[in-house]
C-alpha cells in the first residue's frame, strides 16, 4: 500500500486507492479494535483485539473504568500496527456519558455510568423549568433520565464540578488522551440534549439557564474531520514510528451503525440491536411536533447531515442481565441454548412492555418479568426457556409499535427493516421481528458500528466516495446478510398480543 501524506476532507484527492484504518468500537460490555482496508472496490475487515468493559460500583455510584478502556485501546493499536502501516484511527462509543478535566487537562474522576440513579430527582424540575415542548424543539432529543443534561444538573454542586474546565464525552475523552486535541464530535454531542437541533452549535442560553458554565463545552466537530496526530508517548507505547492521524467518525455508535446499513434505497427502517435497541428511520430533517415529543422519539444527528429518528427500546439488556442472574444461581446457558429452547416454547404466551422502568436497574430480571406478566393477568415465565421466549416476543412487539409510530409521525414509508449489531446473532428474534412487523428483515452486518466507523475514515482519506450512500454502496455487496420473510398468517396473532399490553 502506498504511504499517505495527510488526512484531509472527503472532497480532497488521496494518493492511494485503499486505506488501512483502525476502527475502535466501545460497547457497554466490551471494547473491540478492528483493522479495515477500505476502497471503493475493496473491503477487508478483521477484529484484532477485544477487552472487557462494564459497570464498577465505587463510592456509592456506578462508574466506568476509563483507564482500563484506554489500556485496551493502546493494546489494540499496538496489535494493529504490527499488521502494516496505519492511515487513520477513529473511536465510536455509547452516548451521554462524559469526563471532566481540570485547568491542567487532568481527568477529575472516573466518569459516572448512565445507569446510576443520581438523576432521578432532577428530571422533572429541569423539564418543568424549560417546558417540555420547548426543550424538545431546541434539541430534538427525547427526555430520558440518563441524558447528559440531567447528569450535569445532578452533579453541578459536587466539589469535582467546581474544578472542571472542560467536558469531554467518552469517545472525545479517549481521543484526547491519544492526540491532546479537545473537541466534541457532533453525533455524540447530540445525545447530551444540549446541542441545538438547527446545527448552530451548543445551546449556550439553555446551558447557562441550568446553572452550568457554557465554557465547559468544547468546539463541535463533524464526522470526517482530522483531529490531530497521535502524541509521541502514544506512538512509543504502541510501537509506531510514524505520524498517525486520528479522525472524527460518527462517534455515537448508533450513527456509525446506521452508516453501515446495507440499504439500496431510503425506504428502510433500522434496528441497531445490542444492549439497547435503537429503532427508527433515517431522515433529512428532524420531526419536532408535540405528537413526536409525546411518543418519546428522538432526533439524534447521523453521519452526512442526516437525522436518526428513533426510540430507545430496552433491548438485549433483558436477556443479558437474565443470563447473569441465572449464572449467580449456578445455571450457565449459552445464547444458542436459550434461543433454541425458546423456539420450542408456545409463542406469545407471556408478553410485556420492555420499556417499563422496572427493568432498567441491574438485578433479577426474570423475577421482574414474572411479576409484570402476573400483574397483566398472563401466565408467569418460570423456566429460562419461557423467560427467553417472553423477552424475544416482547421485544418484537415493541419494535412493531415503534416502527409503526415512526412511519406515522415522520411520514416516511418503510419497505424493509435492517437489523444490525449483536442482535443479528439472535435468529429467533430476527424472524419474530419480521412476523410482528409484517415486513422483510435483512440481518447484518453484526459489527455495523465498527464498519461505519471505518467507512467515515476512508471517506476522509478519499478512498471511498463522499456521502453515506456512496459509502454504503462500496461495502453492501461484501457483507454477510440473511433475509427473513414474514410467516403466513402471523399478523392477527401479533395484533392480539399487543392488545394484551396496551389494553386496546
Amino acid at each position: 500500500m502506498a504511504q499517505p501524506t495527510s488526512v484531509v476532507g472527503a472532497e480532497a484527492a488521496a494518493p492511494f486507492k485503499v486505506a488501512r484504518v483502525v476502527a475502535i468500537d466501545l460497547g457497554a460490555s466490551n471494547g473491540r479494535v478492528f483493522v479495515a482496508e477500505v476502497g471503493q472496490e475493496h473491503f477487508e475487515f478483521a477484529q484484532v483485539h477485544r477487552f472487557w468493559n462494564g459497570a464498577i460500583w465505587a463510592g456509592g455510584h456506578i462508574h466506568w473504568d476509563v483507564l482500563r478502556l484506554h489500556r485496551g485501546i493502546l493494546d489494540g493499536i499496538r496489535t494493529a500496527g504490527r499488521m502494516g502501516h496505519l492511515d487513520s484511527i477513529g473511536i465510536d462509543s455509547w452516548g451521554v456519558d462524559y469526563g471532566l478535566l481540570d485547568a491542567d487537562g487532568t481527568l477529575l474522576g472516573n466518569p459516572v455510568h448512565y445507569r446510576d440513579d443520581r438523576t432521578r430527582a432532577v428530571v422533572d424540575p429541569v423539564v418543568k423549568s424549560v417546558g417540555p415542548l420547548e426543550l424538545y424543539r431546541r434539541s430534538g432529543i427525547a427526555v430520558v433520565p440518563f441524558n447528559t443534561i440531567f447528569q450535569l444538573v445532578a452533579g453541578r454542586d459536587d466539589a469535582q464540578f467546581s474544578l472542571a474546565r472542560t467536558l469531554l464525552l467518552m469517545p472525545d475523552l479517549l481521543g484526547y488522551w491519544l492526540t491532546g486535541s479537545v473537541g466534541a464530535e457532533e453525533t455524540n454531542a447530540s445525545t447530551t440534549q444540549l446541542l441545538r437541533v438547527d446545527g448552530s452549535g451548543w445551546d449556550t442560553e439553555l446551558i447557562a439557564k441550568l446553572g452550568i458554565s457554557p465554557g465547559l463545552f468544547p468546539p463541535v466537530r463533524r464526522p470526517g474531520e482530522q483531529l490531530g496526530l497521535l502524541v509521541p508517548e502514544v506512538l512509543a507505547e504502541t510501537g509506531l514510528d510514524y505520524p498517525v492521524p486520528f479522525t472524527a467518525v460518527g462517534s455515537h455508535d448508533t450513527a456509525s451503525a446506521v452508516m453501515a446499513v446495507p440499504a439500496v434505497d431510503p425506504h428502510f427502517a433500522f434496528i441497531s440491536s445490542g444492549t439497547w435497541s435503537l429503532v427508527g428511520v433515517e431522515l433529512d430533517r428532524p420531526v419536532l411536533s408535540e405528537e413526536s415529543r409525546a411518543a418519546q422519539f428522538t432526533n439524534e444527528r447521523g453521519v452526512d447531515g442526516s437525522f436518526l429518528y428513533h426510540r430507545n427500546v430496552m433491548g438485549l439488556w433483558l436477556l443479558q442481565e437474565s443470563m447473569r442472574t441465572w449464572e449467580r444461581l449456578g445455571k450457565t446457558f449459552s445464547l444458542e441454548e436459550l434461543v433454541s429452547s425458546a423456539g420450542a416454547e408456545a409463542p406469545l404466551r407471556s408478553v410485556f412492555d420492555p420499556d417499563d422502568p422496572v427493568f432498567f436497574p441491574p438485578g433479577d430480571i426474570p423475577a421482574r418479568i414474572s411479576q409484570v406478566c402476573h400483574d397483566l393477568g398472563q401466565p408467569t415465565a418460570e423456566t429460562p426457556a419461557q423467560v427467553t421466549r417472553s423477552i424475544l416476543d416482547s421485544l418484537a412487539l415493541a419494535y412493531r409499535r415503534t416502527l409503526r409510530l415512526a412511519s406515522e409521525l415522520s411520514g416516511k414509508r418503510v419497505g424493509v427493516i435492517h437489523i444490525v449489531g449483536g442482535g443479528v446473532h439472535n435468529t429467533l428474534l430476527c424472524q419474530l421481528t419480521s412476523d410482528a412487523c409484517g415486513l422483510p428483515v435483512v440481518a447484518g452486518p453484526i459489527e455495523a458500528a465498527a464498519i461505519g466507523n471505518a467507512l467515515v475514515q476512508a471517506q476522509a482519506i478519499g478512498t471511498v466516495g463522499a456521502g453515506r450512500w456512496a459509502a454504503r454502496a462500496s461495502v453492501a455487496n461484501r457483507m454477510e446478510l440473511h433475509v427473513y420473510q414474514p410467516s403466513e398468517g402471523a399478523a392477527r396473532r401479533w395484533e392480539g398480543a399487543e392488545a394484551r399490553i396496551t389494553g386496546t
